[in-house]
């Protein structure tokens, strides 16, 4: 484990709190859209995602999901963290997009953490800010953008933390994650197909442009 923690996270926390992860985190290793965390859970860890992406999604009354934003590579979950803190329950659902690699932490563990290492108070902090930025940054994509901006930005993003030009999906999966329906996607990805922006294939889409 410890190796695995070197591998990203030498650069951000002190040896000290890196010993302490190996001895008191759970290390998992996810399968390809295996649920890490469901609305309603009460959270006994938070995630420390050592490779891989998780999808972070809000569900509303009606059972329809869409899709808040992505962890990669060095992320852990600011709304897992907050209702660990608070000992409240999950608002949110986490499924791996990808095979991915966590370490969950103790929730008893986060308080001391900020009190005694530096390092772990400003990686929480910073995981709070990036988080905030990226909820503002998904209001704004409702309010301002037209859907077929939203679908071509939502294909780049996933791309870029996915680190692949091929997305293995469906028409289906991408209206649930965008709040939309089947046949709007279809049609707008049609759309960017002609316009040479992605090749569509059976259940995968390249991205041809950035």
């Amino acid at each position: 484990m410890r190796e695995k923690l070197n591998s990203y996270f030498s650069y951000v926390f002190e040896d000290e709190l890196l010993d302490e992860i190996v001895q008191v985190g759970t290390y998992k290793k996810l399968r390809e859209n295996e649920l890490l965390v469901d609305l309603g859970d009460q959270i006994k860890g938070v995630p420390l995602l050592l490779n891989g992406a998780i999808k972070i999604v809000r569900e509303d009354k009606k059972g329809e999901e869409m899709l808040l934003y992505f962890l990669e590579r060095g992320d852990t979950c600011a709304s897992s963290f907050a209702s660990a803190l608070s000992s409240g329950k999950c608002g949110i659902r986490a499924i791996a997009e990808k095979e991915s690699e966590v370490i969950f932490l103790p929730v008893e563990k986060l308080d001391e953490w900020l009190v005694k290492y530096k390092s772990w108070r400003n990686f929480v902090i910073d995981s709070y800010n990036v988080r905030l930025n990226e909820m503002m940054e998904t209001v704004d994509t409702l309010a301002f953008m037209k859907m077929d901006e939203r679908l071509y930005k939502y294909l780049t993003d996933k791309a870029q933390i996915m680190r692949e030009t091929s997305l293995n999906t469906t028409h289906q999966d991408i209206a649930y994650d965008l709040h939309t329906s089947r046949v709007v996607v279809s049609r707008l990805l049609k759309q960017l197909e002609n316009e040479g922006k992605i090749k569509l294939y059976r259940n995968k889409i390249e991205i041809l442009e950035f």
